[in-house]
């Protein structure tokens, strides 16, 4: 029982450590010619393309779509107006597994731009 406890105490400190470290910066910032607006109307049928679940609010400024996730902090992607279009700020939380690929999350942000 004992050789077994130590290698899954391990792995359960790395989860939890890549949860409670989840920075406030964002994971990826972008720059795209279209509106607020334009840009969220592009990202959230493919979000919903990849059976991602995402929910949209909105301000007179920008929007913010969030996209649940059961293991880790929620994913979020905020876009404001800027002088010549918008400005894209993706804050998602990778598991150590999944740094080596964009997510379809990142594809679906960079493929709207």
């Amino acid at each position: 029982m004992r050789p077994l406890f130590v290698p899954v105490m391990a792995f359960a400190s790395l989860l939890l450590a890549g949860c409670a470290s989840a920075p406030n910066d964002p994971t990826l910032t972008l720059q795209t010619k279209k509106t607020p607006a334009e840009y969220t109307d592009c990202v959230v049928p493919k979000l919903q393309g990849s059976a991602l679940n995402p929910t949209v609010s909105q301000t007179q400024r920008s929007y913010r779509i969030v996209v649940p996730s059961r293991i880790a902090a929620d994913n979020v992607l905020e876009a404001y107006k800027a002088p010549n279009g918008g400005k894209v700020f993706l804050y998602e939380r990778h598991l150590l597994a999944s740094n080596f690929m964009p997510s379809s999350f990142e594809r679906a942000a960079q493929e709207c731009l």
